[in-house]
C-alpha cells in the first residue's frame, strides 16, 4: 500500500555484495511508485491486460534475485520493463498461434535484444522505457479496464489495488480480512472475464468516459471507505489502505483536471484523513468527534482538500455527490468545535446530497445534523420512519444514532437497549467498545 515511509532505493554496497533485503527494498519502492504505468506501458506494447499484469511480475520476482546478485541497475523501471517485454516476447513464441504477432512485436526490439532474460534498459539512465506523452493515458486506461462494468463490484476493488496500486494479493486479503485464496480468485477471474469479453486496453471514447469514471470513483470511495472506519477487526482504522486509494484519487484528478467529481473526491479523502491522527486515541481506542484534539488535525491535508473542493467547484458544472460530501467535511475541517459548526449549512448539504445520491445512509447522517441543528425531537422522528423501512436492518447504525438521540432527551432505558442492540450488531471492536460504554454510562 501507499506509504509514507517508502524505502529508498538502495544501489550494492561499496564493501561487499549486495543484499537480498536491499534489492527487495529497492523493487519494492519502484513498484510501489510505477508499478500502474509499467502495466499500462506493457498492455499498450503487447494489447494484452493480463499479459501485461503477469510478465510485470515476473520481472519483479526476477528483479528480486538479479538485483541481490548484481545491485540495483541505474534505471530500475527500465530493468524491469526491458524484462517484462521479454517475457511477452516469449508468451508470444510459445503460442504458436499467434507467430505473426510475436514477429511484430519482435520487430519493435532494438537490434541484439532477441535473447530472453534480464538486461538493463538501453538509453541514458534519466529516459523512461516509454513515450512520456502516452504515460498518462496508460494509466487511465489501465483504471478504466480495471474497473470495467463487466467485473463485479468487488472484483473491481481487488483488481485496482492489484494492478494499479501494486498491492499483492496478500495485502488486500489482509485489508479486506478475507482469505488470500479469496482474494486471488477474484483477480483471475477479473482477468478472464476480461479477456471473455474483449474489452480493449484503451480509454473509452470521450462520451462515454464520463458514464464510466463512475465506476473507477465508486472503487476508489469503496476502498478509501474501509480504510477509514474498517468494517470489522480490531482497529478502527486502515491508513495504509486509505492512503493508497487516496494517491490513486490524487494520480486521477491530475489526469482529469476538468472532471468535477474526481476533484471532489480528491477532497473527501484529503479532509477525512486530516482527522485520522486525531480519531484514535494512544492505545488505539476510537475518539468521538467531540473529543478530538482538533490541533491534530493535518493543516496541510485540509488546504489539499479545500483547494481540490474549489477546483471540482470552479468546472461550474455543480458539485455531484463526492463534491457534496467533501463540501460537508469542509464544514468540519473549518469549525473550532463540534457546537460551532455551521449545522445548518450540514442539513442543506444533506438534503441535497439525499436528492442527487438518495440512501438510507445519507438520510441517518442528514438526522444527525438536524439533531445538532434543531434539537433531538425532531431528527428522533426522521430516525423513527427509517427504521419503520427496514432500509438499515442489520446496521448498527441506526440503533447507535437512536440511542444517541434518545439519551438527549433523557429516554435512559430506552437509549440503553438502542446502544446495546447497536454494539451487539457491530463487528468492529473499536467502535463496539464506544457504544457499549455510552451504555454503561447511562444513569
Amino acid at each position: 500500500m501507499a506509504r509514507a515511509d517508502r524505502p529508498a532505493l538502495m544501489p550494492a554496497t561499496p564493501d561487499g555484495p549486495p543484499s537480498t533485503e536491499s534489492a527487495r527494498r529497492a523493487a519494492e519502492a519502484v513498484w510501489r511508485i510505477e508499478s500502474a504505468r509499467i502495466v499500462g506501458a506493457l498492455a499498450r506494447y503487447t494489447g494484452d491486460f493480463a499479459l501485461a499484469e503477469d510478465v510485470a511480475q515476473e520481472a519483479l520476482a526476477e528483479a528480486l534475485v538479479s538485483w541481490a546478485r548484481s545491485g540495483t541497475p541505474t534505471s530500475p523501471v527500465g530493468w524491469l520493463l526491458a524484462t517484462a517485454r521479454r517475457r511477452a516476447i516469449d508468451a508470444f513464441r510459445r503460442a504458436s498461434a499467434l507467430d505473426e504477432r510475436y514477429a511484430l512485436l519482435a520487430g519493435r526490439l532494438a537490434e541484439g535484444e532477441f535473447s530472453s532474460g534480464p538486461a538493463t534498459a538501453s538509453g541514458p539512465p534519466h529516459e523512461l522505457p516509454w513515450d512520456p506523452d502516452r504515460v498518462d493515458d496508460d494509466v487511465l486506461a489501465l483504471m478504466f479496464t480495471a474497473c470495467h462494468p463487466v467485473l463485479s463490484p468487488e472484483a473491481r476493488v481487488a483488481l485496482t489495488l492489484r494492478v494499479v496500486g501494486g498491492l499483492s494479493s496478500e495485502e488486500i486479503a489482509r485489508a479486506f480480512l478475507v482469505p488470500t485464496a479469496t482474494v486471488q480468485a477474484r483477480i483471475t477471474r477479473a482477468k478472464k472475464t476480461i479477456a471473455a469479453a474483449h474489452v480493449p486496453f484503451e480509454l473509452p471514447p470521450a462520451e462515454e468516459r464520463r458514464e464510466r469514471l463512475g465506476a473507477v470513483l465508486s472503487v476508489l470511495y469503496v476502498i478509501f471507505t474501509e480504510g477509514s472506519t474498517a468494517t470489522a477487526g480490531d482497529h478502527l482504522l486502515r491508513p495504509d489502505l486509505a492512503y493508497e486509494a487516496l494517491r490513486l484519487a490524487r494520480m486521477l484528478a491530475a489526469l482529469l483536471p476538468a472532471e468535477p467529481e474526481a476533484c471532489g473526491l480528491l477532497a473527501l479523502f484529503e479532509l477525512t484523513a486530516a482527522r485520522f491522527a486525531a480519531r484514535t486515541g494512544p492505545d488505539g481506542e476510537a475518539v468521538l468527534l467531540e473529543d478530538q484534539d482538533r490541533r491534530r488535525w493535518d493543516r496541510s491535508a485540509i488546504r489539499r482538500g479545500l483547494a481540490a473542493l474549489s477546483r471540482a467547484t470552479a468546472t461550474g458544472r455543480g458539485l455531484g455527490p463526492y463534491g457534496l460530501q467533501a463540501a460537508i467535511a469542509a464544514c468540519h475541517a473549518a469549525a473550532p468545535s463540534v457546537q460551532e459548526t455551521d449545522w445548518e449549512r450540514v442539513v442543506l448539504l444533506y438534503e441535497a446530497l439525499g436528492r442527487v445520491a438518495p440512501s438510507p445512509v445519507v438520510e441517518l447522517n442528514r438526522a444527525v445534523a438536524v439533531a445538532m441543528a434543531d434539537g433531538p425531537q425532531r431528527a428522533l422522528h426522521m430516525v423513527d420512519e427509517l427504521a419503520a423501512s427496514g432500509r438499515l436492518s442489520g446496521s448498527h447504525l441506526l440503533p447507535g444514532v437512536r440511542g444517541e438521540l434518545l439519551t438527549r432527551l433523557g429516554r435512559t432505558a430506552e437509549a440503553r437497549a438502542e446502544l446495546e442492540l447497536a454494539a451487539r450488531l457491530c463487528r468492529n471492536t473499536r467502535e463496539r467498545s464506544v457504544l457499549l460504554r455510552k451504555a454503561a454510562a447511562l444513569p
